[in-house]
């Protein structure tokens, strides 16, 4: 806890210390994604990809020790001719990247199914977090075959998941606010 203390005052006492470095904001995009049924099953399937780069004060906080939560959220939305569009289903994944020094490895732990992956560097974690693969996203029974519906996809750091002081500081600093921006498509049609 000393030590994430002592990492919290570096930040906030030395912010031009991160500047000699050459400071990198940070990105987190949705460079593309779909959903459909995959034959022989009543589920539609999402696939998308992710640029996920942290901000160098994020990526401080993670070589020294502080686990950071990725959140990836998915809406499902019944697309209305006249009135606004309404929300018929919601997904959270949550994922939770963390760096060991004494092994020097990054690993990425699915919080929803308890997968944990191993990385050499940060850019392999990252780019693992950035490929979502035949995640089941809805079961064809639950969406009416007479609506039409789109999908929206975003990601995001998820300051609610750092320790409460860094938490605070995350509030105050923009280097924090890492999420995209909303992605949206349409689901095919359900037969």
């Amino acid at each position: 806890m000393s030590r994430l203390v002592a990492v919290c005052v570096a930040l906030v006492l030395v912010p031009g210390a991160a500047a000699d470095a050459q400071e990198d904001p940070g990105r987190f995009e949705v460079r593309s994604a779909s959903a459909g049924l995959e034959s022989g099953t009543d589920v539609y399937f999402l696939d998308a990809r992710l640029e996920l780069r942290l901000s160098t004060e994020a990526r401080q906080a993670l070589e020294s020790g502080v686990p950071l939560s990725i959140r990836v959220e998915v809406e499902i939305i019944h697309v209305r001719r006249f009135l606004l569009d309404r929300e018929s289903a919601e997904l959270t994944q949550l994922y939770e990247l963390q760096y060991h020094p004494l092994l020097e490895r990054y690993t990425v732990r699915n919080v929803n199914s308890g997968t944990l992956d191993t990385f050499s560097s940060l850019f392999a974690a990252l780019n693992s977090l950035g490929r979502i693969d035949r995640l089941p996203l809805i079961d064809q029974a639950l969406l009416d075959p007479e609506r039409i519906y789109d999908v929206r996809l975003r990601v995001l750091l998820d300051t609610e998941q750092l320790p409460g002081p860094l938490r605070l500081l995350a509030f105050w600093r923009r280097d924090w606010s890492l999420g995209s921006e909303w992605y949206r498509w349409s689901l095919e049609e359900v037969e």
